[in-house]
């Protein structure tokens, strides 16, 4: 039964319209990823189902006694609560039902067993039991844990987090509350790659419908079941896999263009027969009838057209282009025995690495573990060496480099030197047209804006080292795409932080792991140091050899050491499986085949290691 249905929904902005004709419906369990660039309507239709936006036109309908939780960008605002109690206080309908129930039981108690009291009593026991029964409190406390909180800062006010702890609170908050639709507005956002995984399992695992939108096509592919595209004011709804959607989205816009090319083809042959013919008595009737057939070809030809460019997406996409750098000497920084600290918390100890010219590289660990630190080191050259000939672009979280003092034009050229008009052409690229954004102040920019005009001082500064600490933050999946492309391309040296885990994958040709305050190296993308850190740890955990034991009856032993040798065979030939489509991906991530075989890989080899554990578990037991 469907949680939300709508029809042609409809939303103007200052009598503009946004999208009009949205129309799709969503089931329990069903996760949709809502999708499209920048500007189509994503959040404002997210806020609609929330009740929070009106909408101009259509029918949205709701089933009744739907618990709605939307999570957005938008900080809580009461600053003074404690974590904890903010997170909870997304689910006051559960201590309603607390305090229902507690007045049921105490009716019963009394002798109040008609008919309305037993079924108020199952329902309210049914709704508890779905959220986890009495033990729901812990639930949303484990969902912190989830996202990277400590237990010691559940009882800190709000007004000691940071904004991006804020918005991961906010994550939480929609989370614990055990809702029947679920609306994520970029979930992603501030999540390290080990919550990222969290959620991905904590998604699949619910009892809830979910639409969501981001940008990490990791994630998309891990968590989602259907797509809504919004894009020109138009919507798509695919039910299916997000990779199936792409190559659905690509076969789509192939047919288009071949139904313009054909219609072309008939009107050009229709307008050649009308031109030598028209003028002759005998063939008039004929060429007004292919006049009026040129008519209807022409309005095929333009309805083909228009769905050609939905489904290019031909909306404003982020133009990158590197600019070719100078050449730098062999190596580009490097570093023996560095220690790094903040205050009194060691980060990093005894951490020797160096990069060479024309080297990708990326740069991971969790969040705290002092990744930005160290790119503020490398940058500053506290404790690195920096190469001859090094030109160092550096692109920070902060945007602290941005020139705020006047307008973007002028941030643009007092940053890079350009010419009025090639600054305001580099504007362009990046989405900034017009005078009146061209003279809008730095200070009064979105954080979207920022990360864009940061991206566009960037790419024309012409540096041969670019240290880019989490660029694709505010980007959508096109831009990351042809930032993507960008880096690929580029000739110089980078050094990149992303939890965008296909980036990660597509650019980097080694990898720095902050591991525990130690800095681990490890050849090739994302997928392979996943890979080679599981066989490391494989190794220092492996059990040494069990004293002797009284040997137990000799069949039953022998059939069950036989199926756990044979389950732990199957384990080692899909873990072989997967780590060799995860190498294959690295090099092509645009493989939708290979993404499936990925996802069903996966599953596989996750089925096959909660048997392993159940068969190990009672093999121990016995023994």
């Amino acid at each position: 039964m469907a949680v939300v249905i709508a029809s042609n929904l409809r939303k103007e902005l200052a009598g503009t319209l946004l999208f009009d004709g949205v129309s799709f419906s969503v089931e329990r369990r069903d996760r949709v990823a809502l999708s499209g660039p920048n500007g189509a309507g994503k959040t404002t239709l997210l806020r609609i189902l929330a009740g929070e936006t009106e909408k101009h036109g259509g029918e949205l309908a709701v089933e009744k006694g739907t618990r709605v939780a939307l999570h957005d960008q938008r900080p809580p605002l009461d600053r003074e609560l404690t974590l904890r109690e903010y997170v909870l206080s997304g689910a006051r309908d559960l201590v309603a039902l607390e305090t229902e129930l507690a007045g049921l039981e105490q009716a019963m108690a009394s002798g109040s067993h008609d008919q309305v009291t037993l079924n108020r009593y199952a329902a309210a026991q049914a709704r508890l039991e779905h959220a986890g029964g009495y033990g729901w409190r812990d639930h949303a406390t484990s969902v912190l844990r989830g996202l990277g909180f400590a237990d010691e800062n559940l009882d800190r006010p709000l007004r000691t987090f940071s904004g991006g702890e804020l918005t991961r609170a906010s994550l939480a908050r929609a989370l614990g509350g055990d809702p029947d639709l679920l609306l994520l507005d970029e979930p992603t956002n501030h999540l390290d790659v080990a919550s990222l995984e969290w959620l991905e399992r904590e998604l699949q695992s619910l009892d809830t419908a979910v639409i969501l939108v981001a940008h990490d096509r990791w994630f998309l592919e891990a968590v989602t079941t259907a797509t809504l595209e919004l894009a020109a004011g138009r919507a798509t709804f695919f039910p299916g896999p997000w990779h199936v959607w792409r190559r659905e989205k690509a076969a789509r816009a192939v047919h288009a263009q071949k139904e313009v090319a054909r219609a072309e083809a008939d009107i050009a042959r229709l307008e050649r027969f009308v031109e030598r013919f028209r003028h002759k008595k005998d063939k008039a009737k004929q060429a007004q009838a292919k006049l009026t057939h040129i008519g209807r070809l022409q309005r095929d030809r333009a309805a083909a057209a228009d769905e050609v460019a939905l489904l290019s997406r031909r909306t404003k996409t982020l133009g990158f282009e590197f600019l070719k750098p100078a050449r730098s000497g062999r190596t580009v920084v490097e570093a023996e025995a560095l220690d790094l600290r903040i205050g009194d918390r060691e980060l990093l100890r005894g951490a020797s690495f160096a990069l060479e010219r024309g080297e990708h590289v990326a740069l991971v660990g969790p969040n705290g573990s002092g990744k930005t630190t160290l790119l503020d080191a490398i940058v500053n050259e506290r404790g690195v060496r920096i190469g001859h000939g090094v030109q160092v672009g550096y692109f920070s979280q902060q945007e602290m480099e941005l020139d705020t003092r006047g307008s973007v034009l002028q941030c643009v050229q007092s940053m890079t030197g350009l010419s009025r008009p090639d600054a305001q052409n580099l504007l362009g690229r990046f989405l900034f047209s017009g005078w009146e954004t061209h003279e809008k102040p730095v200070a009064v920019l979105s954080g979207g804006e920022r990360r864009r005009l940061a991206l566009a001082v960037t790419v024309a500064s012409g540096a041969n080292f670019l240290v880019l600490d989490e660029p694709t933050n505010h980007l959508d999946l096109d831009s990351r795409e042809a930032l993507e492309a960008a880096l690929d391309a580029f000739p110089g040296t980078v050094l990149l932080v992303s939890h965008d885990r296909a980036l990660l994958d597509a650019i980097a040709e080694r990898t720095l792991a902050i591991e525990n305050g130690e800095l681990h190296g490890y050849d090739g993308g994302w997928a392979e140091m996943l890979r080679r850190r599981e066989e490391r740890v494989a190794r220092v955990a492996a059990p040494a050899p069990r004293p002797a034991q009284v040997a137990k009856p000799r069949a039953a032993q022998k059939k069950r050491s036989g199926e756990l040798e044979r389950v732990e065979a199957e384990v080692a030939a899909r873990e072989a499986e997967v780590a060799e489509i995860e190498r294959k991906l690295a090099a092509d991530w645009s493989d939708v085949e290979l993404l499936a075989a990925h996802k069903l890989a996966r599953d596989a080899l996750t089925s096959l290691l909660e048997r392993w554990e159940a068969l190990f578990e009672a093999q121990t037991e016995r023994a």
